[in-house]
């Protein structure tokens, strides 16, 4: 898979290389269909992945994922076959587009408290291997949830969580009569500390992130704000700043300003994607009409693209 090489005028970057088709349909559908009653023909769909360098044959594979996740569903049988977003995407879509768009917009309400979890799973020969198994299942439920790992079965976040991470580890270790765990609320009395919560983040590595994504898109936001970048440039580019940006509300803790290193380059970063995303949203629907009109006539009907609300 190729991705469009760079405009010789404006030197903007392009689309991330080696797209996941999957990933970055889910990311178009939500950025500019809000509607479960809109008719989504295929013809269409891969049309639009076309423009960030993907085979016809994998934009058809990542219809039908998402198909069976249930993300998108068939209007109808038959060719020219025509889809539409679930309701349930489109709730969880706008759900997700918000967290995005708002995340780093103020400093978290701070109390001093920490969410701890520990579990163990008693080890045996012969049961080895499927304790590592769950071992890797409690580790990615953890995960998913924003915990990180302080000590070997001790995982940690910032605030109250309790209730969801208690009910995450019933599910994973509810069944296993040799499994234990515990959640609990605490409080460090040195969190900044060499010993303290602090040391389980990697926060150079994440400043160097913010950091690289300042760099990687200022030279964009420059073309942007003399009126360099065009339709056709505006939809690739505005869908690789999202999803530069998107990583970094899945992964950054958002921890209290007193525990960050200074300078924090996180408002820096944020305000350069905000600019970019606004000022490119209008642009990128445009050319998602021109893509798609062949295809699907009241497709400008349709077409929108989601706004940051402060």
């Amino acid at each position: 898979m190729r991705a469009p090489a760079r405009s010789p005028h404006t030197g903007l970057p392009r689309a991330q290389s080696g797209p996941n088709p999957q990933h970055l349909l889910a990311t178009i559908l939500g950025e500019y269909l809000d509607s479960a009653d809109a008719d989504l023909p295929s013809a269409a769909v891969v049309a639009v992945l076309r423009e960030f360098g993907i085979s016809d044959t994998s934009a058809r594979a990542a219809l039908s994922r998402l198909t069976r996740r249930g993300l998108v569903a068939a209007r109808r049988p038959g060719r020219p076959a025509v889809y539409h977003l679930t309701p349930a995407a489109i709730a969880r879509h706008r759900s997700r587009m918000d967290q995005f768009l708002t995340f780093g917009a103020r400093p978290p309400r701070w109390t001093g408290e920490w969410t701890v979890a520990a579990f163990s799973l008693p080890e045996t020969s012969e049961a080895q291997r499927v304790r590592q198994a769950q071992r890797h299942e409690v580790r990615k439920a953890l995960g998913a949830l924003g915990l990180v790992r302080l000590y070997d079965s001790m995982w940690i976040k910032p605030g109250d969580d309790r209730a969801r991470v208690d009910r995450a580890l019933r599910d994973v270790l509810g069944d296993l009569g040799a499994a234990r765990w515990s959640v609990m609320s605490a409080r460090f009395d040195d969190e900044a500390g060499p010993h303290g919560p602090t040391a389980a983040y990697d926060l150079d590595g994440l400043a160097a992130a913010y950091s690289a994504f300042i760099g990687r898109y200022a030279p964009l936001l420059d073309a942007v704000r003399v009126g360099r970048v065009g339709a056709a440039e505006a939809l690739v580019a505005r869908t690789s700043v999202m999803d530069s940006w998107r990583t970094f509300a899945d992964t950054d803790p958002d921890l209290p300003d007193h525990l960050l290193p200074a300078p924090w380059p996180r408002r820096e970063a944020r305000e350069l994607f905000l600019e970019i995303h606004s000022a490119l949203g209008p642009l990128a629907q445009a050319r998602l009409v021109e893509i798609t009109e062949p295809h699907w006539p009241d497709a400008a009907s349709w077409i929108t693209h989601f706004r940051h609300r402060d």
